[in-house]
């Protein structure tokens, strides 16, 4: 099975920025669809961001024009740019494919927006 590794994260003020960064035991960024999630206190995991093998990418509403995902296929990482956030970007963000069957999930890293 695939393991991630999820990090990057931290407190930061609204308005600023943080890129996170997913590592993968073995390289499937080249042939899979991934994903950026976040889980916020209280709420569902949610899908905010997805790029293709191709390299498309999709983004929810909340977050289109502030983040952008990208991938490198040689560090077989996948990163999550994040500008302008706001104190309702605070989540703990994981990545996983975007496929109808996810692989497991890793610890996540935690993004905290406050002044």
């Amino acid at each position: 099975q695939v393991q991630f590794v999820e990090s990057g994260g931290g407190l930061v003020q609204p308005g600023g920025s943080l890129r996170l960064s997913c590592a993968a035991s073995v390289n499937i960024f080249s042939i899979y669809p991934m994903g950026w999630y976040r889980q916020a206190p209280g709420k569902q995991r949610e899908l905010v961001a997805s790029i293709t093998s191709a390299g498309s990418t999709n983004y929810v509403a909340s977050v289109k024009g502030r983040f952008t995902i990208s991938r490198d296929n040689v560090k077989n990482t996948v990163y999550l740019q994040m500008n302008s956030l706001k104190p309702e970007d605070t989540a703990v963000y994981y990545c996983n494919n975007n496929l109808i069957s996810r692989d497991p999930w890793g610890q996540g890293t935690q993004v905290t927006v406050s002044k």
